[in-house]
């Protein structure tokens, strides 16, 4: 009877070890690297047309494969890029199930240099780094916004139906960065504005910038959205002069609450883009994409969708586990 009894025990142990196998993954096992095969992303390339400052802008929009409505997340190039920028970012975005809309800003985009000798380069894309260009590229941005509006409600568009436009997130990398922190609270005390669009829900900020004049508290006093700051210690751009104070001084000086900071040990400018930049001096590690996609996929589960999962993910060890020795990661 003892004997029976004690495999009759064994064989139910068994079946609920099986049957717990077949239950989906558990929240302790939340992956934001993880993808599915049929989530693999497209991209489309269109344009909007903004009438009021006599500006095209290009867009490459990174499509999700399923049809449902998803969340938006807008990506802005550095100086001399274009939307075929960082594409490693808009697919694993899609993939994840955003819609990954990638700008291209005339005037800072890559006509600055790519018909101009080599010798010319650096000065003509110091020349584009100016005041005029960084007014541009802030207008873009609800430029664009709009246009995703009519699209969202044009039955025809490719885009109809499928944009949650109440979660739309903003990025961006090096002076795309700039144009993210003017859009997502940054306040300008020189120029007497602020140009933060109320539709934007949250921001991821890849190579960011202190002001170069004044205090940092003051520019960043009021950033009320949920802000993830991305840079490396060896973060330094060939154009504009920011150096590794002023990356690192902008976290410092944000108010607490859903602010979070990475910095990669021996991340170049470059680490946050696809192809060299020039002043790269050491070879790509491939570990920093990698940390990249993981941190800012989670942050946008965590405040795009309300996912708790992410937001304990943020919070807990499994984000470190992302990370190599030397990495910094810290929130407030």
């Amino acid at each position: 009877m003892q004997l029976s009894r004690a495999l009759a025990v064994k064989r139910l142990t068994l079946l609920l070890c099986s049957l717990l196998a077949a239950l989906p993954l558990a929240a302790a096992s939340y992956d934001p690297l993880a993808i599915a095969p049929q989530f693999e992303a497209t991209s489309i390339e269109l344009e909007v047309r903004d009438a009021a400052h006599e500006r095209d802008i290009p867009l490459r929009v990174y499509l999700p494969a399923s049809m449902q409505l998803a969340p938006v997340v807008l990506f802005s190039h550095g100086l001399g890029g274009s939307r075929a920028g960082s594409a490693f970012l808009g697919r694993h975005w899609a993939a994840r199930g955003y819609i990954a809309v990638f700008l291209q800003h005339p005037g800072s985009d890559e006509s600055v240099w790519r018909d101009v000798l080599p010798a010319r380069r650096m000065a003509a894309l110091r020349e584009a780094a100016n005041l005029a260009n960084f007014l541009a590229r802030v207008q873009d941005v609800p430029a664009v916004l709009d246009a995703l509006t009519r699209w969202q409600s044009t039955p025809a568009h490719v885009l109809a139906g499928r944009l949650d436009l109440a979660h739309i997130g903003m990025s961006g990398h090096s002076f795309g960065a700039v144009t993210t922190q003017a859009v997502s609270g940054q306040h300008y005390p020189l120029l007497g504005a602020r140009f933060t669009d109320p539709r934007i829900r949250a921001a991821t900020i890849m190579s960011p910038n202190a002001p170069p004049t004044g205090p940092a508290a003051r520019a960043f006093a009021s950033v009320a959205l949920p802000w993830l700051l991305m840079t490396g210690t060896h973060d330094l751009a060939a154009v504009g002069g920011a150096d590794m104070t002023s990356r690192l001084a902008v976290f410092p000086a944000l108010p607490n609450g859903d602010k979070y900071e990475l910095v990669l040990a021996g991340a170049e400018h470059s680490a946050f883009t696809e192809r060299a930049l020039p002043g790269d001096a050491q070879p790509r590690n491939p570990s920093h994409h990698r940390a990249i996609l993981a941190i800012s996929t989670a942050f946008w589960d965590a405040y795009l969708r309300g996912d708790v999962d992410a937001h304990a993910w943020l919070a807990g060890v499994d984000a470190r586990k992302v990370l190599q020795a030397g990495d910094r990661w810290q929130r407030k």
